[in-house]
């Protein structure tokens, strides 16, 4: 999704008060010099912000101002480059859809998991998702979602139906080449007290490794919970 052809711009609109965006190297927005052509509404890209930053704004990293501009600064000339990938709607408003390297390698096709948990999260049964690439012999990587249901849905009665309908919902507007086929209903999503879902730690208890736990997890009981879920079987 990070292509360095196709950035997408994310800024503050004064006039209007919204995001406003723009594509290519440069970017486009009411009221600014045309420096770079709009893309097409629903289009992810990465999520770049047009240089100079406000003052005292992200000026560097600690102790090492080489992988600063090396990470952030060099990806798009006169782009700061957030890590976050998105997409715009017709109104002109960004929605961030995940971060770039959260990239899924599915047979040689590049997924993000955003665009995925999205389709997911549009089902009226689901409170809360997240969608993890395992490791695969054949196709390299498949998608896994992991969903969390609202509360008054019998996840015994319905589940069955709820998860082929999901499965077709991913199908249906990110493609056949995701490749879902498996959706589990679980209890919760590990996350840290931030409220960042920690999907490489499920994604590794999936590929059978153990997981590198962060200090930051809020509470390690729904990690245990998954375990049994996510572990290969046999």
């Amino acid at each position: 999704m990070a292509d360095r052809r196709e950035p997408a711009w994310a800024g503050t609109d004064a006039d209007q008060g919204r995001l406003a965006v723009g594509t290519g190297t440069g970017l486009r927005r009411p009221g600014a010099r045309r420096v770079g052509a709009a893309r097409a509404p629903g289009t992810e890209g990465a999520i770049a912000i047009r240089l100079p930053l406000p003052p005292g704004t992200l000026p560097t990293l600690w102790q090492d101002d080489e992988r600063y501009v090396a990470s952030y600064l060099s990806v798009y000339d006169g782009y700061y480059l957030t890590g976050d990938g998105g997409m715009v709607d017709e109104d002109g408003y960004v929605y961030v859809m995940g971060r770039t390297d959260d990239v899924l390698n599915v047979a040689g096709h590049r997924l993000s998991t955003g665009s995925i948990e999205a389709a997911l999260a549009g089902h009226p049964a689901v409170a809360e998702c997240a969608v993890i690439g395992v490791a695969d012999d054949f196709k390299g990587q498949v998608p896994r979602g992991l969903v969390v249901l609202k509360g008054g849905i019998d996840a015994d009665a319905d589940g069955e139906r709820i998860r082929a309908e999901l499965v077709q919902r991913v199908r249906d507007e990110v493609g056949a080449v995701a490749s879902l086929k498996q959706v589990d209903i679980v209890g919760g999503l590990p996350k840290t007290r931030s409220g960042k879902i920690l999907r490489k730690t499920m994604r590794e208890l999936a590929d059978g490794k153990t997981p590198n736990v962060p200090g930051t997890i809020e509470d390690v009981s729904v990690l245990d919970a998954l375990a049994g879920v996510l572990r290969p079987q046999g």
